[in-house]
């Protein structure tokens, strides 16, 4: 006689028969673990080089199976953006920095998504994908909050508070983005799993990952965070968005009125996402300068922009005196340094200035494309359905990057995150997600 496992068991091991089948989908969890370590040399990261291997391994493993790699809709889809690098580069001024930026474009927004796409085959691929992201989110999220608490972290209005984990001071926006990443993760299975312990465990891990979202200042990654939240919440029902909204500002009246965490600071940073038209700081110029100069290089040349990486070189004839030259960074383990601005801090504007209409056209219509497909599939996905938790977590993911699109852009570390961000949200939109269904017995086991 056997008796039923408790579903508050600890998730044990995978035996080797589970790691055997996942063997296809561990590379892309091995790419994740390696997000956050610092430059080997010449900038690039140790998850640049592994994206690599990603790929080789896609490529590898497809050719194996016999079986055609992409339908026809997803080849368009995800091969569109390659026609708007390919013709950025051909008028940037420097051969060199284009031939860089085209390679760095297609493998942030071509071939990584790609390679995800291929190598997770079903929901059971995609939860330990998931569960990867926000284990990541979680050391990462540490990393920030141990910063704040000894005030050893990257500086910010006078003092060494600003949490940014493992990316350093010159990439304030990376531990933001993994962390916010986790917190949209862990909504989704806190929403839609099935198994009652992973609700559970996901739900602490959003909540807790909210604290170093909050010490990470980042006005952008807040608004970002919010709007995917909220929309995962509506999507899973109005009555339960309404109670968890409830249960939200009660939380965050006892976090910060009741135990004081970060008020002041938090306080004046809130502040200031209301007063950028009134009273904006130093930062909320340079930002309004850089979109300007952005503008202004795309007003010069419409069709075509003025060429990946070329930015920076056509900034200063652009800009208005307003704009300064680089931002001050210093601590987190880092001496002081002046960054220089590389690009407007807005994906949509860094494509619109450098690659034109023919980028707009060609990369941001495919963002579009995806958004469209994953939620026109999400919402013909009846409600009790084994993948609800998966369309969550995808259409999640990639609303959040094009929300903070508005606000950031990709580079450092982080970029790799961005990638797999949007391989996940092609798995879904683009069919990954109609793999073979698991059994029901499956569906509860340890993932």
């Amino acid at each position: 006689m056997t008796t039923a496992a408790s579903p508050w068991a600890l998730p044990l091991p995978l035996p080797l028969p589970a790691l055997r089948r996942a063997a296809p989908v561990l590379p892309v969890v091995a790419l994740i673990a390696l997000i956050g370590l610092p430059p080997m040399s010449y900038g690039v990261t140790p998850a640049d080089a592994a994206s690599g291997l990603v790929v080789l391994w896609a490529a590898v493993h497809t050719a194996r199976q016999a079986r055609r790699p992409l339908t026809r809709t997803a080849a368009v889809v995800l091969g569109l953006p390659v026609i708007g690098f390919a013709v950025a580069a051909t008028v940037t001024p420097s051969a060199g920095e284009g031939l860089m930026g085209l390679a760095r474009s297609v493998q942030v927004f071509v071939l990584v998504p790609v390679a995800v796409l291929l190598l997770v085959r079903d929901r059971r691929d995609l939860r330990l994908v998931a569960w990867a992201v926000i284990g990541l989110a979680v050391w990462q999220g540490s990393v920030g909050v141990r910063q704040y608490l000894t005030g050893t972290g990257a500086s910010y209005d006078g003092e060494f508070v600003r949490a940014v984990g493992t990316f350093g001071p010159t990439e304030v926006m990376g531990m933001a983005t993994v962390v916010a990443s986790g917190i949209v993760a862990a909504t989704g299975l806190a929403l839609e799993a099935r198994a009652r312990r992973q609700r559970v465990l996901a739900t602490v891990c959003a909540l807790a990952l909210l604290v170093p979202l909050l010490l990470s200042f980042s006005r952008g990654a807040w608004i970002a965070t919010a709007v995917a939240c909220g929309a995962q919440l509506l999507l899973a029902g109005v009555r339960r968005a309404v109670k968890v909204f409830a249960a939200a500002v009660a939380a965050g009246v006892v976090l910060v009125g009741g135990f004081g965490v970060g008020t002041s600071m938090l306080q004046e940073r809130l502040d200031s996402i209301t007063q950028v038209a009134a009273a904006p700081d130093q930062s909320v110029l340079d930002r309004y300068a850089l979109w300007s100069a952005a503008l202004g290089m795309w007003r010069d040349q419409p069709v075509t922009g003025v060429g990946l990486k070329a930015f920076p070189e056509y900034r200063d004839g652009h800009a208005p005196l307003a704009l300064e030259s680089a931002a001050d960074t210093d601590g987190a383990g880092h001496d002081f340094y002046r960054q220089p601005f590389f690009s407007p801090h807005n994906m949509y504007l860094t494509v619109l200035s450098e690659q034109g209409l023919v980028g707009v056209v060609t990369v941001a219509g495919s963002w579009l494309a995806l958004l469209v497909c994953g939620l026109r599939r999400l919402l013909r996905t009846r409600a009790g359905r084994h993948d609800r938790d998966c369309a969550l977590i995808c259409c999640g993911l990639l609303l959040w990057q094009l929300v903070d699109f508005t606000y950031a852009d990709i580079g450092g570390g982080s970029a790799t995150l961005v990638a797999l961000d949007f391989g996940l949200a092609a798995w879904w939109a683009l069919g990954g997600g109609a793999a073979p269904a698991t059994t029901a017995a499956s569906e509860k086991g340890p993932r």
